[in-house]
């Protein structure tokens, strides 16, 4: 395994790879198809290289271990908003999570619904091309908006375009208090309307998620505390119509709740491989009901964590619909035989066809993690 100490390094090793590249970062994340290539690690890029809560950025090297931010953030009582999920929770992996992974697989979580994805997140990045290039793109402050299409852009890309070596986050400031609403024996489309008033709402619902198997329709509120006892009880006036909610004020108890949510700690350790769907939330009660496996509701029913008999291809028995499934765990044999990624449309394959060869004109990077 090559580990680069800094940027050049790294460049160097690009420059001079005669095969194919597996890029590496925290190691936690086995989803895609197996690449077989010489490891790259980002660990050795690691630092917190400047931060200004007074301007609410960050910037850190791709190698640094996300919960390292997350502490540098919280002494000064901020946080990154998109709530990243950790998914050694679901995939038994260990190692840990990288803030350039983060980047990569765009990972976000509950609170994306309000605060949008990591991509959304994020102002400036630096990384190296499959040539070995080092490029620049973004900044390290909000105003700063130069290139913002190819930050966007490599934000997901799972490291087929470019090795990241830097990033710049805006951040902001973590709530005083926080509450959990939750309503009890909601069918799927009762569950979907309840929410979809909660997010309408006045009352800034940052988290809506339906558990089937425990019967719960959850909602989250976070602020000031004042702020959150009055949104609380207003909305739950507002969802009178769907049953008596019970309100959590105990933040550690709600922090625990939705972290559990984040990570899809309701599949852990249990046998069955596990997808990913994005689709209308109008749609996710049909949807759910001819998947033929246990499913959790997610943004407001926006995102179905579905857990299904091993090998199942789950593309062919839903057929076409409007959204995209990812399939996240399963075992190898599986994920040689099923594309973990949606396959696009072909418009849109020869988009990002002609992207990696501008950006990876060798081939290179990650080869086949995300085509098959």
């Amino acid at each position: 395994m090559l580990t680069p100490a800094d940027e050049k390094e790294l460049s160097e090793i690009v420059a001079g790879a005669t095969g194919p590249l597996r890029v590496k970062g925290g190691g936690t994340r086995a989803i895609g198809r197996a690449i077989v290539g010489e490891v790259v690690s980002v660990a050795g890029l690691r630092g917190v290289e400047l931060y200004k809560p007074g301007a609410l950025t960050i910037v850190a090297r791709a190698g640094t271990p996300l919960a390292e931010v997350e502490a540098v953030l919280a002494a000064e009582g901020q946080r990154l908003p998109f709530e990243p999920m950790d998914h050694r929770v679901l995939l038994g992996t260990k190692g840990e999570p990288s803030i350039g992974g983060v980047v990569a697989a765009n990972v976000s979580g509950p609170r994306r619904i309000q605060a949008g994805a990591a991509r959304d997140s994020l102002i400036g990045l630096r990384f190296v091309d499959g040539r070995g290039t080092v490029i620049k793109n973004g900044g390290r402050v909000m105003k700063n908006v130069t290139g913002y299409d190819l930050v966007k852009l490599m934000a997901g890309s799972w490291g087929t375009l470019g090795i990241l070596s830097e990033v710049a986050f805006k951040v902001l400031p973590a709530p005083a208090a926080a509450a959990c609403l939750s309503l009890t024996g909601l069918s799927h489309d009762r569950a979907v309307a309840a929410m979809s008033a909660a997010l309408g709402s006045p009352f800034e619902v940052n988290g809506a998620a339906h558990l089937p198997q425990t019967g719960q329709t959850l909602l989250r509120i976070e602020g000031f505390a004042t702020s959150v006892a009055y949104r609380a009880e207003r909305l739950a006036d507002l969802l009178a119509p769907f049953g008596p909610a019970a309100v959590n004020h105990d933040g550690a108890a709600v922090a625990a709740i939705w972290r559990d949510l984040r990570d899809v700690a309701g599949f852990a350790g249990r046998t069955g491989d596990v997808w990913r769907l994005s689709v209308k939330p109008s749609d996710a009660p049909a949807l759910a009901a001819r998947i033929g496996g246990e499913v959790i509701f997610d943004l407001g029913g926006g995102l179905i964590w579905a857990l299904v008999a091993e090998g199942t291809d789950l593309r062919a028995r839903l057929g076409d619909f409007a959204g995209h499934a990812t399939l996240i765990r399963a075992d190898a044999a599986t994920r040689a035989r099923i594309a973990s990624f949606q396959p696009e449309p072909a418009p849109l394959a020869a988009i990002a066809a002609r992207l990696r060869a501008q950006f990876d004109p060798r081939g290179i990077l990650n080869p086949g993690l995300m085509t098959g």
